[in-house]
């Protein structure tokens, strides 16, 4: 079996984003075995691996490998986001936030580290009760303390955030303002009611079209953004 073939083994079936480090440690054995040196392996798997995601950026492939958080996976290419939204939400139900938790979210994400109070008086209300929800998604995290009276908590976004929508690092969130119009878009395509509220106002924000929400106009911090986990940023669908 050929390097690339394998390494397209391997990425096909993690679970999760593989570091090039995993990679070169799961394939050293046989290499060494055959007379290569460490440093060999590792270039000749790195050489290898820009081929493979080479010859999957061509034009007539729906999947692509893409770095995010560190690793690499198989991802479903953005223009394929439609078909393969409505695949995704055929198999199971999503996982859901409150717009006040997503919008606590962006602010975490693009200000972090950050601590509650930093976060309340941007958003304008008192973001302490989603933070709990956040932390149990696992999509923030503690930072340490901030050196003032008080010495309040500081949150940052955690690697499962980097998963769920599909990022390399932070650096790829897009601006604010763009963030905002992905919300405002998500809003109009993907308003679903909530049961208990005759009007309702939805939202979904994140760089990645995965991400829907739905939320009642008032401020409280209920769940309820779904999100669909077999869009670009995650694995092949087929997995």
């Amino acid at each position: 079996m050929s390097l690339k073939a394998k390494l397209e083994a391997i990425i096909y079936a993690a679970e999760t984003p593989i570091t090039l480090d995993h990679i070169v440690e799961l394939l050293s054995e046989s290499a060494i075995a055959e007379g290569a040196t460490e440093d060999e392996v590792k270039s000749r798997v790195r050489i290898a691996l820009e081929e493979l995601i080479d010859d999957y950026a061509a034009a007539h492939r729906g999947i692509e490998i893409r770095q995010i958080a560190g690793g690499y996976r198989m991802s479903t290419k953005p223009e394929q986001h439609d078909v393969v939204r409505e695949f995704a939400k055929s198999l199971k139900p999503p996982i859901r936030l409150s717009l006040p938790a997503l919008e606590t979210l962006a602010v975490i994400a693009y200000k972090q580290p950050v601590t509650v109070p930093e976060i309340s008086e941007i958003r304008g209300v008192d973001s302490s009760g989603v933070i709990a929800t956040l932390l149990d998604r696992k999509l923030i995290t503690t930072a340490g303390r901030k050196a003032v009276i008080g010495r309040p908590i500081l949150y940052k976004s955690t690697k499962e955030f980097l998963l769920r929508f599909g990022l390399k690092d932070v650096g790829e969130l897009p601006s604010m303002e763009e963030f905002e119009k992905l919300v405002a878009e998500s809003f109009h395509n993907e308003l679903l009611p909530l049961p208990e509220n005759s009007a309702e106002v939805a939202s979904a924000g994140a760089s990645d079209p995965q991400v829907e929400s739905e939320t009642t106009p008032s401020a409280t911090d209920q769940e309820a953004v779904s999100t669909d986990t077999h869009v670009a940023g995650e694995n092949d669908p087929a997995a």
